[in-house]
């Protein structure tokens, strides 16, 4: 355990190196002192965002802004924490402008470390987290209660005006993307519908019935070829039965007639056979063109049915747009404002003097301590005893012949 048992061998240990502890207390209390002096207090503040639930339910009126408040929140931090934004504020607000030595960059670190954004997530829904945050705190730690106070705030004003814009620019191009979908697709239709028009212009099918019409003409001329037939039968009949029943004279004006009669229906059999083959001969393209304007049909009923869903994705888009405009949605309020700080959050200097001051003493005694086990010495019959277990028969004093030094040379000379 070394030279050191008792009391008493502590209290001649402290008179022996008093020179040793005394420069090494005094050294350790400058330097606690100019250690406390150099320190910079540093003030502390606060301002706690609350996010409020939409005003409408989302039922009745859903916003288009998706995604976890939680993420959006990062997403609001990462461009708050830019190096462009933290110089524009350090530069509105003067910081750190007393440190020349810093780099620019070095001045951005300083400020990113001194404030931090923390959320505090809702409370869940059963056993689903979705990410949902009900408190956001922004802490800013400056040299003066002022600029913490101005930091802090001004943190918490850019957060709710980025969150704004955030949400109305997510709104915004929700919007553009359903209006210029829903506009591509009606200029589909259109030009589709010009194309069907188109078609059945060439083909002749301009009427939806008139495919039907001209099947039902055909039979009308075959009805009426038939009756040509007929009369044309009855006429030759006719002439005959004069022939052999009138006389020749009236026989021979019969026949006359009944020659111009036939030549008369030959003509209308000629019209009606002419017109019957156009039209058969038209209804032989009837399946191509019917086929193609199936397909034209289904393929606009499928354009349709798509505008109608765009139209209305699109007017739910407009309804989100609305509500972030308005400010009726999901949005950031200040529930209570950044407060100018009273005290520093740094200890005081005074207390960090007395603590290096302690410490110096602390270490003065150790090193005295360590030296008297470098040198053991055997300075009293008692640690002799102790040490060896012999005890001494006599115990002879060291004399000084020297005279006796004066003022403070004596309170630091050593002893055996």
């Amino acid at each position: 355990m070394g030279p050191i048992y008792t009391l008493s061998d502590f209290l001649d240990m402290v008179r022996r190196r008093l020179f040793t502890i005394s420069c090494m207390f005094v050294l350790g209390c400058l330097l606690s002192l100019w250690f406390a002096a150099s320190q910079q207090h540093e003030y502390e503040t606060a301002e706690v965002l609350q996010i409020t639930q939409p005003q409408i339910a989302g039922e009745l009126a859903k916003s288009t802004v998706e995604g976890s408040s939680a993420r959006r929140m990062q997403l609001i931090e990462q461009r708050l924490m830019a190096r462009s934004t933290l110089l524009e504020i350090m530069e509105e607000f003067g910081l750190y402008a007393d440190l020349d030595a810093l780099t620019e960059l070095q001045k951005v670190v300083k400020l990113r470390t001194a404030v931090q954004i923390t959320g505090v997530a809702a409370a869940r829904e059963g056993f689903a987290d979705d990410g949902t945050i009900s408190v956001l705190t922004i802490t800013a730690r400056m040299p003066t209660a002022e600029q913490a106070q101005q930091v802090a705030r001004e943190f918490g004003r850019r957060t709710i005006e980025l969150s704004i814009a955030t949400r109305i620019e997510q709104a915004r191009e929700t919007l553009s993307f359903f209006e210029e979908k829903e506009a591509v697709l009606a200029e589909q239709v259109m030009v589709l519908e010009d194309e069907i028009a188109a078609y059945r212009n060439a083909n002749d099918v301009t009427l939806s019935g008139t495919i039907e019409f001209r099947r039902a003409e055909i039979a009308a001329m075959n009805n009426g070829l038939l009756e040509i037939a007929r009369e044309r039968i009855e006429i030759r009949r006719a002439a005959d039965q004069a022939q052999a029943k009138e006389r020749p004279a009236t026989a021979r004006r019969l026949q006359e007639e009944a020659k111009e009669q036939l030549a008369t229906l030959d003509a209308q059999e000629a019209l009606l056979t002419q017109r019957r083959a156009e039209l058969e001969a038209s209804l032989q393209t009837t399946p191509e063109v019917e086929r193609r304007l199936g397909a034209y049909d289904r393929r606009l009923e499928q354009l349709q049915g798509e505008l109608a869903q765009m139209n209305a994705r699109r007017n739910e888009a407009e309804v989100g747009f609305r509500l972030e405009t308005s400010r009726q949605a999901e949005r950031l309020t200040v529930i209570e404002p950044a407060p100018l700080p009273d005290y520093p959050v740094t200890g005081a200097r005074k207390t960090k003097a007395l603590i290096g001051a302690a410490a110096s003493l602390i270490l003065a005694l150790l090193t005295a301590f360590l030296q008297e086990l470098r040198h053991p010495v055997l300075r009293t019959a008692a640690q002799m005893e102790r040490e060896t277990g012999l005890a001494p028969v006599v115990s002879i004093p060291q004399m000084d012949t020297r005279p006796p030094p004066r003022g403070l040379t004596g309170l630091f000379r050593r002893r055996a």
